[in-house]
């Protein structure tokens, strides 16, 4: 799968402010990277996509974030693991 085949895999929509915030974040950290974003507002079968994502991970909102196969979850939440340390440990494993 995605999460599986994708070192950071973030699942988003263009029209979402905090999808955008987190892309951000890894592209001005974490420069050396380039994170695998499926945006589901643009893909036949993003409702599905999402339908699954809040089954896996009980979070049905966006962005939703794996690094390593590892769930982080969101925007806040990702933005939290950074500023914990804890994000670059999850790149960087």
């Amino acid at each position: 799968t995605a999460i599986t085949e994708n070192k950071i895999m973030i699942f988003s929509k263009t029209t979402c402010p905090y999808c955008r915030k987190a892309k951000a974040l890894f592209a001005e950290k974490f420069p050396g990277e380039t994170p695998v974003v499926f945006e589901l507002n643009e893909r036949d079968d993003g409702a599905d996509i999402q339908a699954y994502l809040a089954n896996k991970t009980g979070q049905r909102t966006v962005p939703n974030i794996f690094i390593n196969k590892q769930h982080v979850g969101g925007n806040d939440d990702t933005q939290a693991a950074f500023k914990s340390g804890k994000l670059k440990e999850l790149v960087n494993a």
